[in-house]
């Protein structure tokens, strides 16, 4: 990069907000998958007017972008392939406004998803969408991705609870899109465009988000089976009968011991699977839901069912369910791991697909699951050291990916396409939809700066 380059980006963040240091490069250089791609200088602003600076620098000069938060993506989304400038988003970290008369909250992008949670408790309100790293990640990579979380399955991902952005696109132009408003059917919805594209299009500076009252109740349930195929034709029913869950995750044999082993929270380890389940509203309506659910799983050959009578015992199931990746450490160094949907009647169909890949590779796959939305997270457990299992590893992403497509699913469902799923991208879109995604790309950043080699593959114009 050019001295001057980076001499006009000291001036204009201010030299302590940048750095060439090798531990900052190399600490900027990962996200949560393998990839590992260092940039050549990290950059942190503290403003919107900061942001437009360096994007119109940028963009004159061709220097990639590449905008961050907490860099827990799972899709290598978040890695410099090619070079340039990280800009870490962690220094706009301001909650702007909590209104709960228009039930929303402004923040910047660099706001932690459990901070967040934590100030909206004593409103009376919360934002649903719950990560599973919602105590690290941060709102600009949540809205950059459309994180789900398990509590998607009945309140839907961050797409549904984006009322409007300040975007500041790679011109250096900064524009807003939607409002304050519930309802708005004025122009093209750019706003539902730019959640989930992954920082190809454009960087978040600011950030409306819909907030929601919490629930008045709730009824948290463990239910325990013999066979993980028993366990994933409990889901589909369940979902069959009407009751919609606030969450419904699976967890298999392999998963249970790891989180056990961390945890220590009392999960069956006998258990080949658990359903985590838990419904929320009024008091007085779920009851029949519990009970409902109860004989669902009953007809099913639950081992055993047990609905959690304290807030102690649902803070550790969930305790156990949102640590159980960080623990696979404990049985492999390395993990990988896919976000596959499939339509919520296929849940059963694709959980057997997983147990075959893994048969067929010789490869421990632990399956987790937001199991009502047929949102499935194979974690495929190996040795990155060992190249020879790694070229395993690859051929069963693969077979995943297409097992998924056959049962008319999708290739991701909350992590985001990246560059782990960039190559598979054509399995599930014709050439023309492809062809129009890097159209899109082109209008938004024709010089092609914005988080290069993401999703689509374009030149610059």
């Amino acid at each position: 990069m050019k001295e001057a380059v980076i001499r006009e980006l000291e001036r204009i963040v201010g030299r302590d907000n940048v750095t060439r240091r090798k531990e900052e490069l190399m600490g900027h250089g990962y996200d949560a998958t393998l990839k590992e791609y260092q940039p050549e200088i990290v950059v942190l602003p503290k403003s919107t007017d900061e942001v437009a600076s360096i994007l119109k620098l940028a963009n004159r000069e061709k220097v990639p972008v590449i905008s961050r938060g907490a860099g827990t993506n799972l899709s290598g989304g978040t890695v410099a392939l090619t070079g340039g400038i990280v800009l870490s988003m962690t220094k706009m970290n301001r909650i702007l406004e909590i209104d709960t008369k228009n039930a929303v909250a402004v923040v910047e992008p660099g706001v932690v998803n459990a901070d967040l949670q934590e100030v909206l408790e004593p409103t009376g309100y919360y934002f649903r969408p719950d990560p599973a790293s919602m105590k690290a990640c941060t709102m600009g990579g949540n809205v950059a991705e459309c994180s789900g979380g398990p509590r998607c399955l009945k309140y839907g991902v961050t797409r549904d609870y984006v009322r409007g952005l300040e975007v500041v696109l790679a011109s250096g132009e900064v524009i807003q899109t939607g409002s304050k408003n519930k309802r708005a059917a004025d122009g093209l919805d750019l706003t539902k465009l730019l959640v989930g594209s992954e920082g190809t299009l454009g960087v978040f500076t600011k950030i409306i988000l819909e907030i929601s009252p919490i629930s008045e109740s709730k009824k948290t349930m463990l239910c325990v089976f013999g066979s993980i195929d028993d366990a994933s034709k409990t889901v589909a029913h369940i979902i069959g009968s009407g009751i919609i869950p606030t969450t419904l995750e699976l967890m298999d044999n392999l998963l249970i011991n790891c989180a056990e082993d961390h945890t220590g929270v009392g999960l069956p380890r006998d258990a080949a699977a658990i359903l985590l389940i838990e419904v929320d509203g009024y008091l007085e309506d779920l009851s029949d839901q519990v009970k409902t659910i109860g004989q669902i799983c009953e007809s099913n050959n639950v081992k055993d069912f047990t609905i959690a009578t304290s807030a102690d015992q649902v803070n550790k199931l969930w305790l156990a369910r949102r640590t159980v990746i960080g623990a696979l450490a404990r049985k492999r160094p390395s993990y990988s791991m896919q976000d596959v949907t499939v339509p919520r009647s296929k849940m059963p169909s694709m959980v057997a697909e997983v147990v075959q890949v893994s048969k067929k590779y010789d490869l421990p796959i632990g399956v987790l699951a937001h199991a009502g939305d047929g949102n499935l997270h194979p974690l495929v457990l190996f040795d990155e050291r060992d190249k020879e299992e790694v070229d395993k590893v690859h051929h069963a992403e693969i077979d995943i990916c297409k097992s998924a497509l056959e049962l008319g699913g999708t290739l991701s469902g909350e992590h985001g396409i990246g560059t782990l799923k960039r190559p598979y991208l054509d399995l599930e879109f014709s050439q023309d939809a492809i062809d129009l995604m890097k159209g899109i790309k082109r209008v938004f950043d024709p010089n092609n700066i914005l988080n290069p080699g993401k999703i689509v593959e374009v030149d610059a114009s």
